[in-house]
């Protein structure tokens, strides 16, 4: 399987966008104070990553609120589930990782949906940022709470921090 890349600045920090020929694998995060991990055999470029960059680009600047870009996400059935459910949320709008578990109709699935969200691969495309605890507060994200807030600022959605919140690095 060739993998196609390239590095999009962003307002978030530098993103490793990796794709198939006809589908988003991942979007990486800059990792802290590192570089990203380029593989060797992967190859700069392709229309794909292109139509990706553009669009990003966009919902950057306020210009896109609904992606089209083709994503193909590795994951297990379950994931893929809570996924499509995330991919549904409106820009704009949250929801609960409760509201998550009622609408995939497993009410008790709150954890693994909290689980599958920080296993995304294409973050922001799929946009489990918008995905809050059910307090109303920020709780959990992959990328550092830091980044799930500005995410949601960019859309027009204003949310504190849970100071219970642990912070992992």
């Amino acid at each position: 399987m060739q993998l196609f890349y390239d590095i999009l600045p962003s307002p978030i920090g530098d993103l490793l966008i990796i794709a198939q020929e006809f589908a988003l694998k991942k979007i990486v995060f800059q990792p802290k104070e590192k570089a990203h991990d380029i593989h060797p055999e992967w190859i700069q470029g392709a229309e794909l990553i292109e139509q990706a960059k553009r669009e990003l680009t966009a919902y950057f600047n306020g210009q896109l609120k609904k992606f089209t870009v083709n994503v193909n996400p590795q994951g297990t059935p379950f994931q893929k589930q809570i996924w499509k459910e995330v991919i549904a949320i409106p820009h704009g709008h949250v929801c609960s990782y409760q509201d998550v578990a009622n609408n995939i109709d497993h009410p008790k699935a709150c954890r693994a949906v909290g689980r599958a969200n920080s296993q995304n691969p294409i973050p922001i495309i799929i946009p489990c940022h918008r995905v809050i605890g059910k307090s109303g507060k920020l709780t959990g994200y992959a990328g550092g709470l830091d980044r799930k807030q500005n995410l949601l600022k960019l859309e027009g959605i204003e949310i504190e921090t849970n100071p219970d919140q642990f912070k992992l690095f």
